[in-house]
């Protein structure tokens, strides 16, 4: 693999895990998943928002942060290695759940965390529409995620976004994977493989799949 580090990320059901577990997989790198269903706040996040956001979006960052930890820089940048988000997925989900005075200590804590974790050396991020995400979540079909509303994706799709269009510490490759199963189709897949073996300068690109 041309990038050392690859994080895999989009919107809720866009199908990040299943591409990060598929290119791991078969480039016999090593594989970062994040462990979601060890957060017990989370169905209660969707039942009750403004009460369980702050410690949710807490127990994602020190999760988040542990699990990147464990693989130290020397190890991280030695083999390829492939993670199914990136550790700034905290500041933007914060951003979007937290109000005010809970930002601004999350803030803190998270400025002190990112500053001893390397950044990605290819973000490929998964763009969809509203409603293809809202299909794959209702066929996955987990309780805590069914409630989930077009507003709350739509506003999380516009942090990542906004965040893409300007930073510049790492190249982004937005892929627009709205009905497409590039699982299943063999070709579509491989030209995503195809197009995360190029080199790119840092910032913004897309590429079209079809």
């Amino acid at each position: 693999m041309l990038y050392k580090f690859i994080c895999i990320e989009g919107n809720i059901g866009v199908g990040k895990t299943s591409l990060a577990k598929r290119i791991s997989k078969e480039s016999n790198s090593r594989l970062i998943l994040e462990k979601f269903s060890n957060n017990p706040f989370l169905p209660k996040f969707y039942k009750d928002p403004e009460k369980n956001a702050f410690p949710l979006e807490m127990f994602f960052m020190a999760e988040r942060f542990q699990q990147l930890r464990e693989v130290s820089e020397k190890e991280l940048f030695s083999d390829c290695t492939v993670s199914d988000y990136f550790f700034g997925k905290s500041k933007l989900f914060a951003q979007n759940n937290l109000i005010d005075n809970e930002l601004l200590l999350f803030y803190q804590f998270y400025d002190i965390l990112l500053s001893s974790l390397p950044k990605p050396n290819l973000l490929v991020y998964l763009h969809a529409e509203i409603d293809y995400l809202q299909q794959n979540i209702k066929k996955r079909g987990r309780p805590f995620e069914q409630e989930i509303t077009n507003e709350y994706l739509y506003n999380i799709q516009e942090k990542y976004l906004d965040y893409f269009r300007e930073q510049n510490d790492f190249p982004v490759l937005v892929i627009d994977v709205t009905n497409i199963n590039f699982m299943q189709n063999k070709k579509l897949y491989q030209k995503i493989l195809s197009e995360i073996q190029k080199p790119y300068s840092l910032g913004n690109h897309q590429i079209v799949l079809r």
